[in-house]
């Protein structure tokens, strides 16, 4: 199954949702200021959020339709989230120097993160970057061994200590392993607890600054791994992830089979931060850049192009 096949199937959910929440609002006599408040808010329940249904519904004002079919409202769906989109799709662009490039991954435990690492270090190494993976997830014995199975899998080393280890004695050790041996990129794995912001805050902040002695450039990045699952609670992680730890950009993940996909376009329209990629599968393979005319059409139920 190619990749679009797979993106289309993991957004099918989303756009069976937005089409049920839409049925027979194209079918009423006037496209009037009523029928306009109702797709704005069948937009919303599908997670698209406030203002960017808000957006929308503005566009379809515009065109000024005395009446509007399915097929149009799709098209206009499509374009209008490909605008939203397009400006947050950016490549995650290895430039760092000195190396190694260091990429810090947040999240909260269960969002994919650790899983995230492995196939984003996958991706990397497709690209020919020498990678290795850093377990600053120190608080999970599990956390530690999942990052160890994907670096086996996908033949990158891996950097770790027992539970309950200092987090930025790992990434010290990391930072000083890959610049010996010219690693390109060094991915580094975090503690994902929200329940008290002051002590993550304190985490990340030892860590940058040990970063900062070994590379006064790093961290390159800090990504901000998202479960697609969680709906709105996943711009409430963004915002608090943004004021404790800088975040970058964003890679959100389980898309495959939720109805809350809309939550990508909501989190574009509010935040603006880089998506650099999604993931619509459980394989090293499922991570890909995040292509906004694709998922545009596949969360307004269109083919492919």
């Amino acid at each position: 199954m190619s990749w679009l096949d797979r993106l289309r199937g993991g957004f099918s959910k989303t756009a069976e949702k937005v089409a049920d929440n839409l049925t027979g609002l194209t079918s009423r006599a006037a496209l009037d200021t009523a029928t306009l408040d109702d797709i704005e808010e069948a937009l919303i329940a599908s997670d698209i959020g406030p203002e960017a249904s808000r957006r929308i519904r503005e566009a379809i004002a515009a065109r000024k339709f005395e009446q509007l079919d399915e097929r149009g409202l799709r098209s206009i769906l499509a374009e209008e989230i490909e605008k939203i989109l397009a400006p947050v799709a950016k490549p995650l662009e290895v430039w760092g120097f000195p190396r190694p490039h260091v990429i810090l991954v947040i999240g909260v435990n269960g969002s994919g993160k650790t899983t995230t690492i492995g196939k984003l270090g996958h991706w990397l190494k497709e690209q020919d970057y020498g990678v290795l993976l850093a377990a600053g997830d120190t608080f999970r014995a599990a956390a530690i061994e999942q990052l160890q199975i994907w670096g086996n899998r996908i033949g990158a080393p891996v950097i770790a200590g027992k539970e309950g280890s200092d987090s930025a004695g790992i990434v010290f050790d990391g930072v000083r392993q890959a610049t010996q041996t010219g690693i390109d990129v060094l991915i580094v794995d975090t503690a994902g607890r929200l329940q008290n912001k002051r002590h993550l805050m304190d985490e990340l902040s030892k860590i940058r600054r040990v970063l900062g002695r070994l590379n006064p450039e790093a961290p390159h990045d800090v990504l901000l791994v998202l479960d697609a699952t969680t709906g709105q609670n996943a711009l409430t992680q963004v915002e608090v992830f943004r004021e404790t730890a800088n975040v970058t950009g964003l890679i959100m993940t389980k898309l495959d089979g939720t109805a809350r996909g809309g939550i990508l376009v909501a989190a574009a329209e509010k935040f603006g931060l880089p998506i650099h990629a999604i993931g619509v599968g459980e394989s090293a393979d499922d991570l890909r850049p995040f292509d906004p005319r694709a998922v545009a059409r596949a969360i307004a139920g269109l083919p492919a192009e």
